[in-house]
């Protein structure tokens, strides 16, 4: 395997970072039944079935890993959706030409190794990856639970913005985000407001007057997100 990264676990040992091919299947799927086992709410991940990993991993995207020695410790794919997907998060976003989606899909951290930014590090490195091929893709989109708070903090620190809250997955409450990866950095423009991550009616209502979610804050054992109204021509350069 060709290693791309290397770095040291934080009090521990170092880790390499390699692209994940189909032979590693076994290896993926047991660290996602891993991950499952010991989430409190097994609700806030979408767990992927062999046949859709497989799928990603003959060429319908492209996946990472983090090895520790011949222990896979994290993962994380990008997918290339069907157009045809009656769900397809580019509706949500009113993307018009949907071969020019591409999804931030699943992402899997042991529970031994969380609190050493892999996911966002694996993000970084799948990102990169994507900004030196020739490709057709312009927004990134994907969806992440209400109070699934490492996935929120990652999708958020690379930018990205809410732009609906709806049910997905068969009934799955999600957020969805979208980032242009062709747009300069927004200036957030007119007014900011932190609605209640419970308060689901109230985000939804400012979704749809055309708010994105940009920002989340969590003070006092409460949870919140910071919604801001855009420059319409800045939101409608962003979807065309």
């Amino acid at each position: 395997m060709n290693v791309i990264m290397r770095e040291m676990i934080k009090q521990g040992p170092s880790y390499e970072v390699t692209n994940l091919e189909e032979q590693h299947i076994e290896q993926i799927l047991q660290l996602q039944q891993k991950v499952i086992h010991a989430l409190p709410d097994k609700k806030v991940l979408q767990p992927l079935a062999k046949e859709e990993f497989l799928n990603i991993l003959r060429g319908n995207g492209k996946m990472v890993g983090a090895w520790v020695k011949e222990q896979l410790i994290a993962f994380r794919a990008l997918l290339v959706p069907p157009e045809n997907d009656p769900e397809h998060l580019g509706l949500d976003a009113g993307v018009t030409d949907l071969s020019t989606v591409i999804y931030q899909e699943i992402s899997n951290v042991d529970p031994m190794y969380r609190g050493n930014k892999l996911q966002q590090k694996l993000a970084q490195i799948l990102m990169e990856q994507l900004k030196k091929e020739s490709h057709q893709y312009r927004y990134v989109c994907c969806t992440v639970a209400p109070f699934n708070y490492p996935s929120l903090k990652d999708k958020f620190a690379q930018d990205m913005q809410i732009i609906d809250l709806k049910e997905k997955y068969g009934g799955s409450l999600r957020y969805v985000f979208m980032k242009d990866l062709q747009a300069a950095k927004v200036v957030q423009q007119g007014e900011v407001i932190e609605i209640k991550m419970d308060d689901i009616t109230k985000q939804q209502q400012y979704l749809q007057s055309g708010w994105r979610g940009v920002k989340m804050t969590i003070a006092e054992q409460e949870t919140k997100v910071v919604y801001a109204r855009f420059n319409e021509v800045d939101f409608i350069n962003e979807i065309v």
